[in-house]
C-alpha cells in the first residue's frame, strides 16, 4: 500500500468518527486553505581556542559556516475538524565542522546533512483530525501549519503521516524555535529527548491528544531511522518510539504557564557502551558500537517549565535523565541536561516585537558513555579521540531578535560553550551568529 493510500484510508476512517458539525461562531473565520512561506539564513562562526588533539567529530577552530533554508506551508481542510498540510522545503549549507563536536550544538538550523548546492526535501506530509468535546470555544490563529477557525476546548487531536515528534511533544512557548528564538539544539528540546528523526529531524507516525480543561495527555508511535543518526527511516515500526506525555496549563497571578513531563521509549538495534568498549579490547580493534547492536530499549524522561512572570516576561526550564549505558539513537550525545531562561519582550524600550533572550544549560554523560569516548568511541555529534578530562558542557546563549518590517526579523546570537564535547582539554568557545528569518 503506497503513502497517499495509506493516508486515503486513514482519512477515512476519522471522516467516521466526526460527529456533526455543530454551529459555528462567527469569532474566527473558518479558512478552508492556506498557503504560507518561511525563509532562513543563519552565518555563524567560531574564533580561535584551546585544542590541543582532535578526533574524528571535533569541532575545529577558526571557521565560518552558514545554513538557508526556505519553506511552503500549503494546507487545507478536507471536512470539518481535518487539515492536511504539507511543507515542500530547498535547504542548502553547512553547520560548524560539519555539525559536530558539541552536544549541544550551536545551532539548530544546521542539519545532519550539508550540501553546497540547494536541494529538495518534503519534510512534512501529515494529517490533524480535531475531534469537539464541548467546553469552551476558543480561536485558532491562521498560521503556518494551522488553519484558522474555532475549536472546542475539550477536544481530541489525532496527528498522522510524516512531521516531527516535537512538533507535539516537548514544546515550549520561549524555547523552541530556531527560526525565532534560541539557535542551540539543547534549547529547542531537551538534550535528552531522543526523539524519533531522521538527519533531518522528522519522522512518520501518528499521535493522539486529548485534552480537557488544564490537563492535556499525549501518545505517539513513531518510526526511527534505519541505523543511529541515519538519513532514511524505517518504514514497518520494526524499530520505533513511543513517546507519552501529560501537561497542566495554569495561571498564577493571572499570568498563563505550563508544566510538561515527557517520556519516550525507543526500542531498536542499539549498543551498550561498555560492550563495545570491551569487544574493541579484547580483539584489539578500533571502537565500533556497530559490532554489538542488538534489540534492546532505551528510556528517558524530562520536565518542561513554561510561565509568564509580566506580559513581556518569560520563564522557562527544563530537566532530563536518559539511560546512559546505551548508546542515543536519533539526536545527540546528552545523557544529562538541565536549562533555565527567560525572554523578554521590547516594549519597555519602544519595541514592542523585539526580543532579547538568555538561556543557561548544562548537558551531561554517564560513566559509561565517558570510558566510551576516552576509548576513541565516536557518537552521534561528539568523538575527540580520547577524553582523559571530562566535564559537564555548559553553554549561555544570549540573543536579540529586531523586528524590521512585519515580514522580516534579524537576530544577533551569541553562545559560549565550556568543556565542548565534554572534554576539559578543549574550548572554552565562543560562537557568533547572525540569523535573517522572513515568514507570510
Amino acid at each position: 500500500m503506497t503513502r497517499i493510500s495509506i493516508f486515503t484510508a486513514a482519512a477515512g476512517c476519522l471522516a467516521a468518527l466526526v460527529p456533526p458539525a455543530a454551529a459555528q461562531t462567527t469569532d474566527q473565520p473558518t479558512q478552508d486553505w492556506a498557503v504560507h512561506g518561511q525563509a532562513s539564513f543563519v552565518v555563524q562562526g567560531v574564533g580561535g581556542f584551546a585544542a590541543p588533539y582532535s578526533g574524528a567529530n571535533s569541532l575545529a577552530p577558526h571557521q565560518v559556516r552558514e545554513t538557508g533554508d526556505v519553506t511552503a506551508f500549503i494546507g487545507a481542510r478536507p471536512w470539518a475538524g481535518a487539515e492536511i498540510w504539507a511543507n515542500p522545503e530547498m535547504d542548502q549549507g553547512f553547520g560548524l565542522s560539519d555539525t559536530l563536536g558539541i552536544a549541544g550544538f550551536p545551532s539548530a538550523e544546521a542539519y545532519k546533512v550539508g550540501r553546497a548546492n540547494p536541494y529538495f526535501r518534503l519534510q512534512r506530509l501529515f494529517i490533524r483530525q480535531t475531534i469537539g468535546l464541548g467546553g469552551a470555544r476558543e480561536a485558532m490563529a491562521p498560521g503556518a501549519n494551522q488553519l484558522g477557525g474555532m475549536r472546542d476546548t475539550d477536544r481530541i487531536v489525532i496527528t498522522a503521516g510524516k512531521f516531527g515528534v516535537d512538533d507535539v511533544f516537548d514544546t515550549n512557548a520561549y524555547a523552541h524555535d530556531p527560526r525565532g528564538d534560541f539557535l542551540n539544539w539543547s534549547a529547542v528540546s531537551a538534550g535528552t529527548f531522543d526523539y524519533a528523526a531522521d538527519a533531518w529531524g522528522y519522522s512518520t507516525g501518528a499521535a493522539v491528544e486529548l485534552y480537557r480543561g488544564a490537563w492535556a495527555v499525549r501518545l505517539g508511535a513513531f518510526n526511527l531511522s534505519k541505523v543511529p543518526n541515519g538519513e532514511t527511516l524505517e518504514r514497518d515500526f520494526s524499530q520505533y518510539q513511543i513517546d507519552a506525555e501529560i501537561e497542566h496549563r495554569h495561571a498564577i497571578a493571572g499570568h498563563p504557564g505550563a508544566v510538561r513531563v515527557t517520556l519516550f521509549r525507543n526500542h531498536g538495534r542499539f549498543s551498550r557502551f561498555d560492550e563495545a568498549l570491551a569487544l574493541a579490547q579484547a580483539t584489539g580493534a578500533a571502537i565500533d558500537p556497530a559490532l554489538t547492536r542488538r534489540p534492546m530499549t532505551r528510556l528517558g524522561v524530562h520536565f518542561n517549565l513554561e510561565q509568564e512572570l509580566a506580559g513581556d516576561l518569560g520563564l522557562f526550564a527544563r530537566a532530563g535523565i536518559a539511560d546512559g549505558a546505551i548508546e542515543p539513537y536519533d539526536f545527540t550525545d546528552i545523557d544529562r541536561t538541565a536549562q533555565i531562561g527567560a525572554v523578554l519582550r521590547g516594549a519597555r524600550w519602544r519595541r514592542q516585537n523585539d526580543r532579547i533572550g538568555l538561556a543557561l544549560i548544562a548537558n551531561g554523560i554517564s560513566a559509561e558513555h565517558r570510558r566510551f569516548l576516552d576509548a576513541g568511541g565516536i557518537g552521534v555529534l561528539v568523538g575527540d579521540g580520547r577524553l582523559p578530562h571530562a566535564g559537564a558542557e555548559r553553554i549561555a546563549e544570549l540573543f536579540y531578535a529586531a523586528r524590521l518590517t512585519p515580514a522580516l526579523e534579524a537576530t544577533i546570537d551569541a553562545q559560549h560553550i565550556a568543556n565542548p564535547g565534554y572534554n576539559r582539554d578543549r574550548g572554552p568557545v565562543n560562537v557568533l551568529a547572525l540569523r535573517l528569518h522572513a515568514a507570510f
